[in-house]
């Protein structure tokens, strides 16, 4: 019996078909249909967070978001949550992210990581002194219920895509200036 894992690192978007002998590469077919790569899901989350951010529909910060979510969960789209090797082992951080992941999950709210925290700030507009606010990010639907966006619904998808393969929190590389 062969198994189908899809990996999230390099080689981008590839599955590994496993038996007892061998080991097969396939692509990921879903995503290369879409024209879909760990780079193009890496800009669709940029534009999705622009354009949030250009709507008011865009909450940065462990706290805030930690609100909206207690408040309304309802209201949010899309989480982003975001480290580097500084902050990787603060442990308080590792627990709100623990209590922000589980609260995305009952509510079936989409979730992604990114590695690069000070990107992610550069990305969202946060200013060099207060990178710890950039750690979440949050993504909520518009007042008037149309958010048709197309790099949002690419997010959607992925994290979809990626959750049916057990990987619940995707990690995507956000791209360079």
């Amino acid at each position: 019996m062969k198994k189908h894992i899809c990996q999230t690192g390099p080689p981008p978007q590839q599955r590994v078909t496993a038996s007892t002998n061998t080991l097969l590469l396939k692509p990921c077919q879903h995503f290369l249909e879409l024209g879909s790569t760990m780079e193009t899901i890496g800009k669709s989350l940029k534009e999705a967070l622009k354009s949030a951010q250009c709507e008011d529909r865009l909450t940065v910060g462990v706290y805030e978001s930690a609100k909206i979510m207690n408040d309304d969960p309802d209201s949010v789209s899309f989480c982003v949550l975001a480290t580097d090797e500084e902050w990787e082992c603060n442990i308080a951080l590792q627990i709100h992210f623990t209590l922000i992941q589980s609260y995305c999950f009952d509510n079936d709210i989409s979730i992604v990581r990114v590695n690069d925290m000070q990107r992610l700030a550069e990305i969202v507009g946060d200013k060099a002194g207060q990178l710890e606010d950039a750690h979440c990010c949050l993504i909520t639907n518009s007042a008037d219920g149309s958010w048709e966006d197309p790099a949002l619904e690419k997010l959607h998808l992925f994290c979809e895509e990626s959750r049916s393969l057990n990987d619940w929190v995707p990690e995507i590389t956000l791209p360079k200036r």
